[in-house]
């Protein structure tokens, strides 16, 4: 019975590990892409605001074109109404009638020079906005230049990796299937917690790995029997003997290669 409980043990390592390497060379390959994504996603959000205050500014300066329409439509009008009223002044037959007219056609003189003084503003408005349309439209250009680099980056990277990643995943999901649940949520746990997503580390040179701390060689031994599941007390890690890391590693490898 003791035989059997110590091949289960030594099996529950030699998944632990291959799960470790399997999800340490998916967290390289995130890696590799790094904050791509994010700024991908970025510039995109950055590009849209841009179209958002192009096509506001655009229509502004559509909203002004109309306003100059219907003042220079008013300027018509009131040019219509001065030729009238100058007809009307040949045949005025007393001055009260002459006055009423001539202050009808310095009403419409008035008129036509608000018109103009509004097509004056409408136009540098207009003009305001096409600057700013310009230097909105140079922005644009640029951002979509930078986010068409960045996603031929990203592009490049996710057909590189892309392919493995998908195994790994695969694989990764297979080995936590032949590990119970209490592990599988101590290991989750621990990655979460430890540099560089590391739960289940080899002893390299009686410390256990990326650590300064020695082992005790009592520990090591225990370790090095595979009789049970160790964690070291300073970084919390589960700890695998390196013999058994280095057949591990060996088969992954096959495994990702293959």
């Amino acid at each position: 019975m003791a035989k059997k409980k110590e091949i289960l043990v030594e099996d529950k390592l030699r998944a632990l590990y291959d799960l470790q390497l399997i999800d340490s060379r998916i967290d390289e390959i995130r890696n590799l892409r790094g904050e791509l994504p994010l700024e991908v996603e970025d510039l995109e959000n950055e590009i849209s605001g841009l179209n958002v205050k192009l096509q506001k500014f655009k229509d502004e300066v559509t909203e002004n074109e109309n306003g100059i329409a219907a003042q220079k439509n008013t300027i018509d009008g009131a040019k219509e109404l001065l030729k009238k009223y100058e007809e009307k002044l040949k045949n005025v037959r007393n001055n009260r009638e002459y006055n009423s007219i001539v202050k009808e056609q310095e009403f419409q003189e008035l008129e036509i020079q608000l018109a103009e003084k509004r097509i004056k503003e409408f136009k540098a408005r207009i003009e305001q906005k096409q600057e700013a349309i310009y230097t909105l439209n140079e922005k644009f250009e640029e951002r979509s230049a930078h986010l068409a680099a960045k996603n031929g980056e990203l592009d490049a990277i996710l057909k590189e990796t892309q392919k493995e990643e998908e195994l790994l995943l695969k694989k990764s999901e297979e080995f936590e299937k032949l590990i119970e649940e209490r592990l599988i949520i101590a290991y989750k746990r621990i990655r979460s917690n430890v540099k560089n997503g590391l739960a289940i580390v080899p002893v390299e040179r009686g410390a256990s790995g990326g650590s300064f701390f020695t082992i005790p060689p009592q520990v090591q031994l225990e370790i090095a029997s595979r009789n049970k599941i160790i964690t070291d007390e300073h970084s919390g890690r589960i700890l695998v003997d390196a013999e058994l890391a280095a057949e591990e590693v060996l088969k992954i490898q096959s495994i990702i290669e293959g």
